[in-house]
């Protein structure tokens, strides 16, 4: 059975912080408000829909109690539809749209929303506080660190330099601020709560980047028992990292019959899992697995949006794959829009299906990461 995305949108992205442009609104608003902008696109009727399929990573505070299923009550999806709330760390909001495709190919929905949410404003990174996060009974290889400081060994151990991350990390800023104007790649980006741009974007130069020192040395030293040993020299600045943001991401899943002008058709999805210490590598596992499920080539991707978790795996993509970078990320990444986690994979789609729009192009893909191993990859077929 084929299986189409109807309609796929995203929410600006505030700064987390208690005065950032969505920080007065809720988790269960910001969805609330995506529902609404497809329904008044034209994608469904909200009375029609019959899942509701939400991935966050912070599931307490304002974000816990069923974070989906406060979302169903409070927009008004019918009473009969089911929400699930998932957590499959940075990689949630796409590995929800892949099990919200699987419910629909299976026949047991006819059609499903699905996408994710992260307002960092109201529940901090790590805010669950799960006794994994400081657990010393696991093996030290196995015990839990912050993917900041897996991106800073990975760069270490691959030899990723401060000039490629530096490079990387400019031409997301640089593609972010000029796409902030281009109308096109924002098609699907909703304003809400009187905030109508990425917040996080920021002009800067290539000598600011050089001038910045390594940020994380510290992190390492708090984390030495999980280490043992391997920390290296620091590398990575906080400019080679995302910035911290409020935000949502939906996409709105169904058969053919369910749309009268789906946007996109989805070809593959693969999720995956790498080594837990390396972290951020699973999403090109499951990358590679996508490809090879679709038949399909780096090459014949027309745009590709592929998750800057840290500069390092975005250069480890440039450096291993060498894609045609023009094709790359066309209106900026995370490094420049920032990474509200549970949404991020949604959000990827959302900004593919305009990249693919303004380019009349044929094929995207869509690569998320996350903490200890993690990884989906998703390949769609654009609908003239």
């Amino acid at each position: 059975m084929e299986i189409f995305i109807g309609d796929c949108v995203r929410s600006v992205r505030g700064k987390a912080r208690p005065d950032g442009g969505l920080a007065k609104q809720t988790p269960y608003g910001l969805v609330s408000a995506l529902i609404d902008a497809v329904e008044q696109r034209g994608s469904i009727e909200r009375s029609d829909v019959d899942k509701l399929t939400l991935g966050c990573v912070g599931q307490t505070g304002a974000q816990g109690g069923h974070i989906a299923l406060v979302t169903k009550i409070a927009s008004g999806l019918p009473e009969t539809s089911s929400a699930h709330t998932i957590n499959n760390f940075c990689a949630s909001g796409l590995t929800a749209i892949g099990q919200a495709v699987s419910a629909v190919a299976a026949g047991h929905s006819r059609i499903a929303l699905a996408g994710g949410v992260e307002m960092l404003s109201h529940v901090p990174f790590m805010g669950d506080q799960a006794d994994y996060y400081t657990d010393m009974t696991f093996a030290p290889i196995d015990r839990y660190i912050p993917v900041v400081l897996a991106a800073d060994l990975l760069a270490g151990e691959m030899d990723v330099t401060r000039e490629e991350m530096d490079d990387l990390s400019y031409l997301s800023q640089s593609r972010a601020a000029k796409a902030e104007t281009d109308s096109a790649l924002q098609a699907s980006r909703i304003a809400i709560g009187g905030l109508d741009h990425d917040e996080a974007v920021r002009v800067t130069t290539r000598e600011k980047l050089a001038a910045m020192p390594a940020s994380f040395g510290e992190l390492a030293k708090q984390y030495a028992h999980a280490l043992n040993g391997e920390a290296s020299a620091p590398r990575m600045t906080i400019a080679n990292a995302p910035p911290m943001t409020d935000g949502a991401g939906l996409a709105v899943v169904g058969g053919r019959e369910a749309f009268a002008s789906p946007r996109a058709r989805v070809v593959a999805f693969a999720d995956a899992g790498s080594n837990a210490r390396q972290s951020l590598t699973a999403g090109f596992v499951a990358m590679d697995k996508v490809l090879e499920n679709a038949g399909l080539s780096l090459d014949q991707m027309d745009r590709i949006e592929f998750m800057e978790a840290f500069a390092v795996p975005y250069v480890l993509f440039r450096r291993n794959y060498q894609p045609d970078m023009d094709k790359v990320n066309v209106s900026g990444g995370h490094i420049a829009k920032g990474h509200p986690m549970g949404a991020t994979g949604a959000i990827l789609l959302s900004t593919l299906l305009d990249a693919l729009d303004a380019a009349n192009g044929k094929y995207g893909l869509v690569v998320a990461s996350g903490a200890q191993g993690v990884g989906v990859a998703m390949i769609v077929e654009r609908l003239s």
